[in-house]
């Protein structure tokens, strides 16, 4: 293990550190895992700010380290081999029991991502901001261990099907004129998939185009009539979510002017209209204009108005709003599609193409069109 508030040995670029959890004390012990060294950390946050969100006891290989931050707080950080640490993602993010072909090619893209992680935070500490890579924000390490980046949920969820899927993709990552790709991926795209300038910088990226995806609607289906095949691709937590695809929330008016001020600090008084300004090219809102009594205000883009109208995170940004007037006052009804921002690969799309038989392959020339695997 490594001493508190240093690192016990410089990471290379085979080696990635994660960010598990910053809390006022961490808890932690040694593991006991039989063929290697291991540490268990209790009350890890997963899902935070969704509506899934909760803490898991954890067991990790590789090495910790126990960083004091200045505001008091601890900051638990792995370092581990990025094989190893992809083999745990593709086990946090689907079920470490999807199909073979789901695993290559999630193995693909969130390798991938990690490797323009590790190069943009390294790069300049955690501060670029470029076309070609973003940071992820991140200063005292290369990535976090939950959605913000991926989820990355250490050891006990690993299966010998994960490993075999590390093993056929070892070292492999998808690439567009011969750079790392930025490999965006989500739960449900609701039957379209999104352009990377609804949600992020205003460029376009070749390879994160909007296209028509059938597939995720089928596998909701299958959710739906409780299909073990598909229940095998998700997580236990993932497997509630069976509205993904078609979803609708309905907000008295007070309720939504209570959320609006809690979420944004705004008091928009009377909340009188949701006018939808620009939409994507799958229908994804990326500017809303929130009229209130007090006051009016543009927001965007597409997270910042998932966080704004839920006091967890809307599903998406894809839904149309209908005003109802009834006795008791006015209602904001949001009929919406899809989990996610939608730009990527859909992974329950991709689970399904996994089940009726597309290769791994066939399944990342879907969602990133005109790449390659180097």
């Amino acid at each position: 293990m490594g001493g508190e508030g240093k690192t016990s040995k410089e990471p290379t670029i085979m080696d990635i550190r994660v960010g598990i959890l910053t809390a006022k004390d961490i808890e932690w012990k040694q593991g006991e895992h039989s063929s290697r060294p291991t540490f268990i950390l209790s009350h890890v946050p997963i899902g935070i700010g969704f509506h899934w969100g909760q803490t898991q006891e954890q067991e990790f290989a590789g090495q910790l380290d126990i960083i004091n931050n200045a505001d008091g707080t601890q900051t638990a950080v792995n370092t581990l081999d990025i094989e190893d640490y992809i083999t745990s993602v593709i086990s946090s993010e689907m079920s470490a029991d999807s199909p073979i072909e789901l695993l290559k090619a999630h193995a693909i893209i969130s390798r991938s991502w990690a490797v323009r992680a590790i190069t943009a935070n390294r790069m300049t500490g955690g501060k670029i901001r470029s076309a070609a890579y973003e940071s992820n924000g991140h200063t005292l390490f290369d990535v976090c261990a939950d959605d913000h980046c991926q989820r990355y949920e250490g050891i006990r969820l690993i299966t010998p099907r994960a490993q075999q899927a590390i093993e056929a993709t070892r070292g492999k990552v998808l690439t567009y004129n011969n750079q790392v790709c930025d490999t965006r991926f989500y739960k449900c795209c609701g039957g379209k998939t999104e352009v990377f300038a609804t949600c992020w910088e205003d460029i376009d990226v070749p390879y994160l185009q909007s296209v028509e995806c059938p597939y995720c609607q089928r596998a909701i289906q299958r959710l739906k009539n409780n299909d073990k095949a598909i229940k095998q691709c998700l997580m236990n937590y993932d497997q509630q979510t069976v509205d993904a695809h078609d979803w609708n929330v309905i907000y008295r008016q007070d309720e939504l002017k209570d959320i609006l001020l809690e979420k944004t600090g705004i008091d928009f008084g009377t909340i009188e209209n949701l006018i939808p300004l620009r939409r994507g090219q799958s229908g994804r809102i990326y500017e809303l204009e929130i009229v209130g009594s007090r006051h009016r205000q543009v927001i965007g883009k597409e997270l910042k108005i998932r966080r704004a109208l839920s006091r967890t995170c809307l599903y998406s940004s894809w839904f149309d709003i209908e005003k109802k007037h009834n006795d008791t006052g006015t209602d904001f009804v949001f009929q919406g599609h899809g989990w996610g921002h939608g730009v990527g690969l859909c992974q329950l799309g991709a689970a399904e193409m996994a089940l009726e038989g597309f290769t791994y392959n066939q399944i990342l020339q879907y969602y990133y069109p005109d790449t390659q695997i180097q």
